[in-house]
């Protein structure tokens, strides 16, 4: 069987101006929020990422009317729900999960197939689950999927043993409609959980975000389309600043604010990045070359787990011996190979380097690594296992010397805003080609 892979030839530095729409992880969860609204809702500024689509799928086949058009996503309820999640959409993303909450809300049950996603590690459904049931949810999970049903979800307090992102977003989109008042603890405090927390207010939702990742959500009879314009993608946004950094170039990347990306910057700056930073744009570049760094991945507002792929393959370019940590999940260094592959000088390791010690720690999870820096890399034939890593593949093809096939490309596409015109618009020399798949 025959699929598309990528020929990257190396062709000198990156340079020049990237326009970033808004996140893959963002627009998805704008999508699943906008069912509860009576009225349509406007989603502006969309990136144009297969997640969309699969999303937008989903979706219809529940019975809400979604519109997709360049950059705009217009979503409605339709006369009739249908509360079950075809088995076809499992494995496929994260987002059936979420719509649980809104399910029970329109229709008094849902059935939802099991989570996918790109494969770094455990993704616990049991936060989600436990969060139903103090709602007042009956739920079975079972090997096919989850099955919920509540007449009416009630308010409740929750504490969240870890401040994951899914499982806060559940929450949300669970309580806004709920009878009476939720408190949540340990709730995640990512900017685009923030985000997803202001258009659920826009459609008539009480929240408050309080210190101490603490958030309140008062119960409404009923919420209201309403419009967003979604921020810039802030794992994009780096990415190409590390593009530009990792081949001696400079990219000024557009529509991302710097407020979404404060840690990766001084990260970059101690690196040896000059880096300059207005209202408009963000660029890094580094003529006097780079240094070694320890960074250690944490949920926000520490170094995001998503910044740490295109940080690796930095790494190898930077002078000296680097060391990472990665705390958010267990799996993530599932890329190394490939990088290895094109001449990556990486050690994975399953203790905790660079860092205190994480809730990985006496567990057999490679979730440290350590690099040597200046690797020379070569151009290799390899196959893409997620998102990130394809892109991180990308970067390390564009500094290497000779040519290199990158298979599994869907994967980028998925995540990213048209990566292959946005490398081709930047100086790489980047080809479509079909290839035996294996």
């Amino acid at each position: 069987m025959n699929e598309e892979a990528w020929l990257i030839e190396p062709s000198g530095p990156l340079r020049g101006d990237v326009e970033v729409r808004g996140s893959k992880n963002g627009v998805s969860k704008h999508m699943v929020a906008a069912m509860l609204g009576i009225g349509e809702s406007t989603i502006h500024n969309a990136p144009d990422v297969g997640e969309v689509g699969i999303t937008a799928q989903m979706l219809r086949a529940l019975g809400i009317d979604v519109e997709i058009t360049a950059g705009e996503i217009i979503i409605s309820q339709g006369p009739q729900i249908n509360p079950h999640v075809p088995a076809a959409f499992t494995g496929l993303n994260r987002i059936p999960i979420l719509m649980l909450g809104p399910l029970l809300h329109l229709a008094g049950e849902a059935f939802v197939p099991l989570v996918g996603g790109d494969p770094i590690g455990r993704r616990p459904v049991d936060f989600h689950v436990e969060a139903l049931r103090a709602m007042g949810a009956e739920v079975e999970v079972s090997d096919t999927g989850i099955y919920a049903k509540a007449k009416r979800l009630r308010g409740t307090r929750i504490e969240l043993p870890y401040p994951s992102v899914g499982a806060t977003e559940t929450i949300l989109m669970s309580a806004v409609l709920a009878q009476g008042k939720t408190v949540l603890k340990g709730a995640a405090m990512e900017p685009e959980v923030v985000e997803l927390a202001l258009f659920l207010q826009r459609m008539g939702a009480r929240i408050e975000l309080s210190p101490d990742r603490r958030i309140v959500i008062e119960g409404v009879d009923r919420l209201h389309g309403a419009s967003t314009w979604l921020n810039g993608d802030r794992i994009e946004a780096f990415s190409y600043l590390a593009a530009g950094l990792i081949t001696g170039g400079q990219v000024r990347v557009h529509g991302c604010p710097q407020d979404r990306l404060v840690t990766a910057i001084t990260t970059l700056a101690r690196m040896g990045a000059e880096m300059d930073i207005t209202d408009d744009y963000l660029s890094a570049s580094a003529p006097n070359g780079l240094r070694a760094a320890a960074v250690q991945t944490d949920t926000h507002p520490g170094f995001m787990t998503d910044w740490q792929t295109p940080l690796m393959v930095l790494f190898t370019q930077a002078q000296g011996m680097s060391v990472l940590h990665e705390t958010v999940f267990e799996n993530r260094l599932v890329y190394v190979p490939a990088l290895q592959k094109m001449g990556c000088e990486i050690e994975v390791f399953d203790v905790c380097l660079g860092g205190p010690a994480c809730r990985y720690h006496d567990t057999n999870a490679k979730h440290s690594a350590v690099v040597r820096g200046v690797s020379k890399l070569s151009g290799a034939d390899v196959t893409l296992p997620d998102i990130r890593a394809g892109f991180s593949a990308v970067l390390a093809a564009a500094a290497a010397e000779g040519t290199s096939t990158l298979r599994g490309v869907h994967h980028i596409e998925r995540g990213y805003h048209r990566p292959f015109e946005q490398f081709a618009s930047l100086g790489l020399k980047i080809s479509r080609e079909k290839v035996q798949d294996g």
